[in-house]
């Protein structure tokens, strides 16, 4: 899926450390979310249809991405 990236107004989550391990995300304008790397604002990102978004982000809260 390929994004309009240009004036994406991009956020870090509340809960980002300050270790610069984080992501940042956008809500674009076609209903799409955009994520990239923060410390490589200029480099690839990714971009989710809406209900890939949301599937990824139950699979976060539910700890499916937390390795033992």
């Amino acid at each position: 899926m390929t994004a309009d990236l240009a004036g994406a107004h991009w956020f870090k989550s509340s809960y980002s450390a300050s270790n610069g391990q984080c992501v940042e995300i956008a809500h674009l304008n076609n209903g799409t979310v955009g994520m990239r790397d923060s410390k490589n604002p200029t480099g690839p990102s990714l971009t989710f249809a809406p209900a890939a978004w949301d599937t990824f982000l139950s699979a976060t809260k539910n700890g499916e991405f937390t390795h033992s």
